[in-house]
């Protein structure tokens, strides 16, 4: 899938699902299903109109355009969100975004979409333009609720990553570079791969979780990991993302690796020893590999 910055986009005709889509979820899959051309924005709106208020994001830019890509969209058309995009008219944003720039001869676009200047471009106002053919796609429900990123977020926050996954379709993940840290682990027998959480996006609740883990070289580990500061000891270095990977013997310092959550198998805790906390790390490996084989 090609990956274009709006004033770069070339002229032609083209089917365009517009929204921010973070996370990609299964409602936003219906909004983008007959789409060739996805336009988003980056950053998030949200960082220029109400930096007070931006949420913590499921997706960078480029774990969207992979599962944007995974969709069969041809292109994914990316809006460099600023202060004078932000001041654009509604009429603007058609006139020469959608038609203009893009060429749309179909938009889609979900039942809560606005446009333009604080929001004022209404879904109503694009099915009335005769340029193109529109389609509003409802909100979508699984279990009487609505899905929707801050919904997802909550989940993945409160640590119910298997639930979200499901609504996301594809796993939630985290990627990063492995850092060093106290080595701690690895005098408990249990080495591991430590990132830093990112700024700006979603990390889910404190807890120990089964994961898979994606090496440069593409292989897939089974992996127990914790989230959260380590309450058994007294460190330095804050929250952590420490990803011991099952049956694998390496050096990952340095390399950017991806951990895909799949379940939350308890909560972080302090033990009455670091023996029982080996115990018990010995138990969540196990049943880490069980899960991990499960969704493999």
């Amino acid at each position: 899938m090609k990956v274009t910055h709006l004033p770069d986009a070339e002229p032609r005709e083209r089917r365009v699902a517009v929204g921010m889509f973070d996370g990609v979820h299964r409602g936003h899959r219906e909004v983008i299903a007959g789409a060739d051309t996805v336009l988003t924005f980056d950053p998030h709106p949200s960082s220029v109109v109400a930096p007070h208020a931006v949420p913590p994001l499921l997706t960078t830019l480029e774990r969207k355009a992979e599962l944007v890509g995974g969709l069969g969209v041809q292109e994914l058309v990316v809006i460099p969100f600023d202060r004078d995009f932000a001041s654009r008219s509604a009429a603007s944003f058609v006139d020469d975004v959608l038609v203009g720039a893009l060429g749309a001869t179909h938009v889609s676009v979900g039942e809560n979409f606005a446009y333009g200047h604080k929001a004022q471009g209404t879904t109503a106002q694009l099915e009335a333009d005769p340029r193109f053919e529109t389609r509003v796609v409802p909100l979508l429900e699984v279990g009487d609720e609505i899905v929707s990123s801050s919904h997802i977020r909550g989940l993945i926050l409160g640590g119910a990553v298997r639930y979200a996954d499901q609504l996301l379709v594809e796993p939630f993940v985290l990627d990063g570079e492995v850092s060093h840290g106290e080595k701690r682990g690895r005098t408990l027998g249990f080495p591991t791969a430590n990132l830093v959480p990112p700024d700006g996006y979603v990390v889910p609740g404190h807890g120990v979780y089964a994961c898979r883990v994606r090496l440069p070289d593409g292989s897939w580990h089974a992996a127990a990991t914790n989230v959260g500061v380590r309450p058994q000891f007294e460190t330095g270095l804050g929250e952590l993302i420490e990803a011991y990977l099952i049956d694998f013997d390496g050096d990952l310092y340095g390399q950017r690796i991806r951990v895909e959550f799949l379940e939350r198998l308890r909560g972080e805790k302090r033990f009455d020893s670091v023996e029982t906390l080996v115990e018990q790390m010995h138990a969540d490996v196990d049943r880490a590999r069980d899960v991990a084989a499960q969704r493999s």
